[in-house]
């Protein structure tokens, strides 16, 4: 397929938003159905001050979701994937303080925890009601090595899981380093793991597959990125994402990007000349091999 003119006229994926019941929640996502939109990938996004403690707190917290994603469906007719999976920054601030407290049980407990709620995700995922496991990964801040340690243990375990039960995994993970996705594609060797079930959630624009390792590269889609995308799109090993990494946080609104992004990014792809393959590819076929039917 080759690009026009006019507008793209097929599907558009957001593969990385956020909804919050005590947000703009259902106004957010037709916001970005008015733009064009037509799927996102609702990723959980736990309590920040207070993550969950227990299994069940872990499974109400998914539960909730997993409801949201239903509502947006039913009331908008969006297409929905759900991914679930402790938020890395969110529980690395929880990890920090419980192996602060005691250095030997603080890190049992957050190992324990970080299970629980690993465990938790995929039974949802075998239940059909989650399409993959995310955002997992280590922090994207400055931490001790023993955090870091703990960090990367889990995500190899977690990796380990996703070979054996068949999930893909949107990873969280520190900046725009290179070195990050040759960490991710040695740990996904180590593991089993194809490195296309990795999908790195706000991913730089550069997607040539050099820099990626294999990975899937989730493309923070802002205005910045456009001209590294389409320098580097026709050296991708098998296409790349888009996202907005969408808070909806009425404290900081527009966060990261506003939900209307993705499909303004598509066309504007689009009117510069891409290969509309990569468009569809992005869009559709991506989605459906990493998450499945919706």
């Amino acid at each position: 397929m080759t690009s026009s003119n006019s507008a793209w006229k097929g599907p558009i994926l957001d593969n990385h938003f956020h909804l919050n019941r005590n947000g703009r929640f259902l106004e957010a996502a037709a916001d970005f159905k008015k733009a064009g939109g037509t799927n996102i990938v609702l990723v959980h996004c736990p309590d920040f001050k207070s993550p969950p403690t227990t299994k069940q707190g872990h499974r109400d917290s998914y539960q909730d979701t997993i409801n949201m994603a239903r509502e947006v469906r039913t009331e908008l007719g969006l297409g929905v994937r759900v991914v679930l999976g402790p938020h890395p920054a969110a529980f690395a601030h929880q990890f920090i303080n419980w192996v602060d407290e005691d250095s030997h049980l603080g890190k049992e407990k957050a190992m324990e925890n970080y299970r629980n709620s690993i465990e938790e995700a995929v039974k949802f995922f075998h239940e059909g009601q989650a399409h993959a496991i995310g955002e997992v990964g280590r922090p994207h801040w400055d931490v001790s090595d023993e955090i870091w340690q703990l960090s990367n243990e889990l995500l190899l375990e977690t990796m380990h899981m996703a070979a054996q039960d068949g999930f893909a995994l949107q990873l969280h993970v520190e900046g725009e380093l290179e070195s990050t996705y040759r960490d991710m594609a040695q740990m996904a060797g180590k593991s089993g793991l194809s490195t296309e079930r990795l999908v790195r959630h706000y991913s730089p624009p550069n997607v040539d597959e050099k820099v990626t390792q294999g990975l899937t590269p989730s493309v923070l889609i802002g205005k910045g990125a456009m001209e590294t995308l389409l320098q580097t799109a026709t050296s991708s090993s098998h296409g790349f994402l888009l996202e907005t990494d969408y808070m909806d946080d009425l404290r900081r609104p527009g966060a990261v990007l506003g939900p209307k992004t993705v499909p303004k990014r598509t066309n504007q792809l689009l009117e510069a000349g891409i290969d509309e393959e990569f468009l569809w590819r992005s869009h559709v076929d991506l989605p459906e091999k990493l998450y499945g039917q919706e």
